[in-house]
């Protein structure tokens, strides 16, 4: 059994100082993802016996960025998604094992007044395209911020939110179209009808403490690994981050 966390830590460095390294070992994982990782190459060094490296780091300094950590060593790892507008920002990490294929992702966010949500839709299809190409060889496991929240269930106020980044008609249409393109929502599959669960709030109006927050992070897996997956979890209780990690339980 192999145990994944995905985790927006919103600055590694900041999130050093609130108890990364112990919530990272308390979790244990087997691949431990980060996205948001805000860092540039030779800006952090972690200590992690028994883990491979890799990082992608944004061109634009203090922005983005994602990184991977494996107990195992991948057959090849990969940066980006191989289209050149897209592969500026750092957002993405493919490890290639030997029965499927593990990514990390952020997806961007469609920003203030949704002045990104153009480029976030030609993003989209990229990525799309690039996930059924590998899994067109073997199964595909990615996680990460996907700045969606798809459905009303995985918001606290949907009614109020609904021309906000993130909970555009036009963002949940795109994660509808992965679902029915051969993947699978990991959380979803096991608690479709779980209120209230949550991995993103916003720093302000005391919205952790209300659980007034927004599920962003996933895990999602090709349709024909599901009935491999054992359990998905989402950790509220771990600090450090406007987000909390979230997990795949999956015997691969």
């Amino acid at each position: 059994m192999k145990k994944f966390i995905s985790w927006n830590v919103n600055g590694i460095r900041a999130c050093l100082n609130k108890d990364f390294m112990a919530s990272f070992a308390s979790l244990n994982a087997d691949i431990f993802c980060l996205q948001e990782t805000k860092v540039q190459a030779g800006q952090v060094e972690l200590d992690l016996p028994g883990y491979y490296q890799y990082w992608n780091y944004a061109e634009r300094k203090g922005y983005s960025g994602t990184a991977l950590f494996t107990k195992e060593k991948p057959l090849a790892v990969t940066y980006g998604i191989g289209v050149k507008e897209h592969d500026t920002e750092g957002r993405v990490i493919t490890a290639e094992f030997e029965n499927y294929y593990f990514i990390t992702v952020y997806v961007p966010n469609s920003g203030d007044g949704l002045k990104r949500l153009d480029y976030r839709m030609a993003w989209e299809d990229a990525f799309l395209k690039y996930i059924k190409k590998l899994d067109k060889k073997k199964p595909v496991i990615y996680c990460g911020d996907l700045n969606v929240a798809h459905k009303e269930i995985d918001i606290k106020n949907p009614s109020s939110n609904h021309h906000s980044a993130g909970f555009t008609d036009e963002e949940r249409e795109k994660f509808s179209t992965v679902l029915s393109d051969g993947f699978a929502d990991s959380f979803r599959y096991f608690y479709p009808d779980k209120a209230e669960a949550y991995s993103w709030w916003s720093y302000r109006f005391q919205a952790r403490e209300r659980n007034a927050g927004w599920r962003i992070d996933y895990f999602v897996v090709s349709e024909r690994i599901k009935d491999k997956m054992a359990d998905a979890a989402i950790h509220p209780g771990i600090f450090g981050s406007d987000h909390c990690p979230v997990e795949l339980d999956i015997d691969i």
